[in-house]
């Protein structure tokens, strides 16, 4: 049971979003499938190319899909199906660099909005929602790598979100790796890194001197606003951790909270 911060209402397995905030996200849910009934059968069939049958005997496993749910969630799928491309005619379309599994997930996702992920699984689907221009999943994906990011994996999910194009992994990413610079070049992954994207290792300093810069800055003005409280006689709220705060100087003229 848990207590919902915008109207204070009581929920069973609610999480710790407020109202509102689940109220857009099943909004932009309704927003993503909102589409024209498809028929009963499917009309193309899209197949992947990486899913290992290429090494056998055995014929790639299609998976089929409506055009109309196609069209609408992808504007790439929109513009392979809606002019007279090789996909449009044949009514197929190959999907490279792909598990068969992942694929099922991209389309049943194009159904569906929902997917349960691991961090594989959201490498393929980031990538492949980047490719095919679907937000709603592009989204998802990312917000699901910044909840899952520590420092066993901040490095490649790093460099990965880089390649594409993912400026809230690379934010948070940045976040954690800045707070252990101590550790950062002992990593294996940071050899690497350093040979193969010198600017991504430039990127990561320029961020770890500006909030070392950050935090001086904050130090020195609180020892100059301390320092200017006293010579003013305004007193100092001092924050105790359990206690009520302490003024250590008494006066009517003003109050500072440090």
């Amino acid at each position: 049971m848990s207590r919902c911060m915008s109207c204070e209402a009581i929920s069973e397995g609610y999480d710790a979003a407020t109202c509102k905030q689940r109220h857009e996200v099943l909004k932009a849910k309704v927003a993503f499938l909102t589409t024209s009934q498809p028929a009963s059968f499917p009309d193309v069939l899209l197949f992947a190319s990486d899913d290992g049958s290429a090494d056998t005997a055995e014929p790639l496993v299609p998976v089929p899909a409506h055009k109309a749910v196609l069209v609408s969630r992808s504007p790439v799928f929109k513009a392979m199906l809606e002019n007279e491309m090789e996909e449009s005619q044949s009514g197929t379309i190959k999907i490279s660099d792909v598990s068969y599994d992942a694929l099922c997930a991209f389309v049943n996702y194009l159904y569906t909005a929902e997917i349960c992920l691991d961090q594989q699984l959201a490498y393929y689907l980031l990538v492949m929602a980047e490719k095919y221009q679907v937000q709603h999943l592009k989204d998802y994906c990312q917000k699901f790598f910044v909840s899952n990011l520590n420092w066993d994996n901040v490095l490649p999910t790093y460099t990965f979100a880089h390649q594409h194009n993912s400026k809230p992994i690379i934010d948070v990413a940045l976040r954690v790796i800045t707070a252990n610079m101590d550790k950062l070049t002992a990593r294996e992954e940071y050899a690497e890194l350093k040979e193969r994207h010198p600017g991504l290792v430039l990127e990561i300093y320029e961020a770890h001197f500006s909030r070392a810069a950050a935090v001086r800055d904050q130090s020195s003005f609180s020892c100059v606003l301390r320092a200017s409280s006293r010579s003013r006689g305004f007193p100092i709220l001092r924050r105790q951790s359990g206690n009520q705060p302490q003024v250590s100087t008494a006066s009517s003229t003003g109050l500072i909270v440090l």
